[in-house]
C-alpha cells in the first residue's frame, strides 16, 4: 500500500497592519509595502487553492505588556533590558488588543482559524505555539486536530516571530518549511542568523512557493 502523502498545513505569521509600511504601522519592518501584502496574500490563495489548510498568527498585546518601552520608566524603544532572566527587546507599542494596527492585512476567508499570541502582559510571546512563560496557544491542538505534519510558515518578522514559529514547530516534531521571500525581517544581520538557526535544524527553506518542491520536502 502506497505511504499516505503527510498533511501540510500553512502558517501565516503576524501579517498585520502595526508590522508594515504598508499601512505606516507603529513598529513598520522593511520591505512591507504594498506590493509585499499582495504578493503574501496570492501565494496564500495558490497554497489554499492547493488543499492546505490556512492557519494565522496575530500578534494580541495587553496595552501594558511587558515589551512595551513605556512600560518601564526611563527606557527607550529598542533598548534591550532583562526580564525574565532574558535579553527583552523593547519596542513601540504595537498589536494592541482590539485596536486597528492589530488588524490582519489579509483575506480573513483564508484561514481555517487564527491564534493570538503575546496575550499576557508579564511575558513575550514570538511563537505561534507559546510564550515565554511557557503558555501555550492552541496551535499545536488545531494542527493535530488536522493531523498535520508537515508545515510552511512565513510571515513577519523572519528574526523573531517567524524564527521563533518554525523553531518551536521543529521542537514539537513538524517537519518545517519557511519561505524567505514571503517573509521580511527586523534587521538584516538577524534575519540572516534567524536563517542559519532554522537550517541548522533541518528547517526547508525555500524561496518562494514552489508545491512540488513542499510535498517533496
Amino acid at each position: 500500500m502506497a505511504k499516505e502523502a503527510e498533511k501540510i498545513g500553512v502558517i501565516v505569521v503576524d501579517v498585520q497592519v502595526d508590522f508594515t509600511k504598508f499601512k505606516n504601522g507603529s513598529l513598520a519592518v522593511d520591505g512591507t509595502d504594498e506590493a509585499y501584502i499582495k504578493t503574501v496574500e496570492e501565494n496564500t490563495k495558490k497554497l489554499k487553492a492547493a488543499g492546505f489548510p490556512i492557519f494565522g498568527t496575530q500578534d494580541w498585546h495587553p496595552a501594558n505588556h511587558v515589551s512595551f518601552f513605556i512600560s518601564h520608566k526611563g527606557k527607550v524603544a529598542f533598548e534591550v533590558i532583562k526580564v525574565h532572566g532574558k535579553d527583552q527587546v523593547l519596542w513601540p507599542p504595537h498589536c494592541i488588543q482590539n485596536t486597528p494596527g492589530a488588524e490582519v492585512l489579509l483575506d480573513k476567508k483564508l484561514f481555517k482559524a487564527f491564534v493570538k499570541t503575546a496575550t499576557n502582559p508579564q511575558y513575550e510571546g514570538y511563537s505561534g505555539f507559546q510564550d515565554d512563560g511557557g503558555q501555550k496557544t492552541d496551535l499545536d491542538k488545531l494542527l493535530k486536530k488536522d493531523k498535520i505534519k508537515k508545515l510552511v510558515v512565513y510571515g513577519i518578522a523572519t528574526d523573531y516571530c517567524v524564527r521563533a514559529t518554525v523553531l518551536d514547530g521543529v521542537a514539537g516534531g513538524y517537519k518545517v518549511i519557511m519561505i524567505k521571500n514571503l517573509s521580511r525581517g527586523v534587521a538584516p544581520d538577524t534575519s540572516q542568523k534567524a536563517i542559519e538557526e532554522m537550517k541548522a535544524k533541518g528547517v526547508v527553506v525555500l524561496d518562494d512557493v514552489d508545491l512540488e518542491k513542499i510535498k517533496a520536502n
